[in-house]
């Protein structure tokens, strides 16, 4: 489980996404800030008069001037938005609603990868049962089929009898290859989840201890808690802060602006002409083809579409307690059956074999009993698998399997972490990271 939560492919990736999304954050805070510009320019600039003689004077002069200047300058702008119809405050409450809801994203997907982690475990230990199972059982077959042979050969039993047992070894074989295919299938699952090779696998437990005690309690424990539920709630609060910041459009904005300039050579017998102006500026919108109102509609909308979302995840949360509490107690009931029909089974074969070596029992009651007794080992082993993942399961419907809930000793991811330290950042562009 902490080889999981460390090395897990699709964990590390949301915890990327995690780490993008706080980027929201500094983006929306920039509208609180000042944006500076800086202007350069150089060029050339020729030109021609041509001056004739005058009639209405008695000067006459006449000519043409040639004039050709190198006109450069260099300019700062500065422009600071005073207010903008709370469209930054808004934006801010958005992108912090984004970031609490992609936290509780990760904590669902942490959930959901260290359960994958447990049920590829027990798949590694149950096929790895199973394949065990079905050496023996083939064993004993093979072991059936030459006690036939002998028989057979002295005639006390026919035929048909040799065949029987032959095709009940034929048969195990078959299942034999599947159980071996199974799991090599569970043990690159185990890898693909975990990160590591499955070697010298301990007994699964059930972890009954960390769960609520009543189905009632789990369901209240996965209401009030479950990562689903909480991220389709902060998803309505960035729709509401998204509807404020488009109705922001019809807000008037007042900004103070201001400008400073230096132009060399910009005119004849001019070397240098030093400007400066600082403008405050309001803008009142009036009409603006309409887009503004559409995107108000399309975010009302959207904010009814979340919060129906949230009923939607709730509902989710319910079925699927209901369902894995089910499943765990459907589980130990199956254990309990399985443990007495495997002692039941093996005093039937013990039995079965006893009356055949004296003839009173075919050939095929010994195979039906030896397959019976393989059946019952085998759902013993299926139970056993489900009674731990069925745990697990219903500790991740309530919302409460984590790395600090099972207390596993690795260092826990904390998403904060990074937020704190781009939250405020004004520039920079690499990563905490060091990207």
């Amino acid at each position: 489980m902490a080889a999981a939560y460390k090395n897990n492919p699709t964990l590390n990736s949301q915890r990327a996404a995690t780490r993008a999304t706080d980027e929201y954050v500094p983006i929306a805070l920039a509208g609180y800030r000042p944006q500076i510009f800086g202007t350069a320019y150089y060029g050339t600039q020729w030109s021609e008069s041509k001056v004739g003689s005058s009639t209405l004077t008695s000067q006459n002069v006449s000519g043409t001037t040639h004039s050709t200047l190198w006109p450069y300058g260099v300019g700062v702008t500065i422009s600071q938005t005073i207010y903008d119809g709370l469209k930054t405050a808004n934006s801010v409450r958005s992108a912090e609603s984004q970031v609490r809801g992609q936290r509780e994203l990760l904590r669902n997907t942490e959930q959901l990868v260290l359960l994958d982690a447990a049920t590829a475990y027990m798949n590694v230990l149950q096929n790895s049962a199973l394949l065990e199972l079905q050496k023996q059982n083939l064993q004993a077959l093979r072991e059936e089929l030459r006690a036939a042979r002998d028989r057979f050969s002295v005639g006390e039993i026919t035929r048909t009898d040799v065949a029987q047992a032959e095709a009940s070894v034929a048969t195990a074989q078959s299942e034999l290859a599947l159980a071996e295919s199974n799991l090599n299938t569970s043990q690159a699952v185990f890898f693909q989840v975990i990160g590591l090779r499955p070697n010298k696998l301990s007994p699964g437990r059930p972890i009954d201890g960390l769960l609520p005690k009543t189905l009632p309690l789990a369901v209240e424990t996965g209401i009030g808690k479950h990562p689903a539920i909480k991220s389709a709630q902060f998803a309505v609060d960035a729709g509401l802060s998204n509807v404020k910041v488009a109705e922001a459009a019809l807000s008037p904005t007042l900004t103070l602006n201001g400008q400073a300039s230096s132009d060399y050579n910009s005119q004849s017998y001019v070397q240098r002409t030093t400007s400066a102006a600082a403008t405050l500026n309001l803008n009142v919108p009036i009409y603006q083809g309409g887009a503004e109102y559409a995107n108000i509609r399309q975010t009302k909308e959207t904010l009814g579409q979340l919060r129906i979302e949230v009923d939607v995840n709730r509902e989710q949360v319910r079925a699927n307690i209901v369902q894995y509490w089910g499943a765990l107690q459907a589980s130990k009931a199956a254990i309990e059956s399985a443990q007495a029909s495997v002692a039941a089974n093996e005093i039937a074969l013990r039995g079965v074999r006893e009356e055949w070596r004296v003839g009173q029992r075919t050939t095929l009651d010994v195979l039906n009993a030896q397959t019976a007794l393989f059946n019952a080992r085998a759902s013993l082993v299926t139970a056993q698998r489900d009674r731990v993942v069925a745990s697990y399961a219903v500790l991740s419907a309530t919302g409460d399997l984590n790395a600090a809930r099972l207390g596993l000793k690795i260092a826990t991811y904390n998403p904060k972490v990074h937020y704190e330290q781009v939250r405020d950042a004004w520039v920079g562009v690499r990563t905490p990271g060091g990207d």
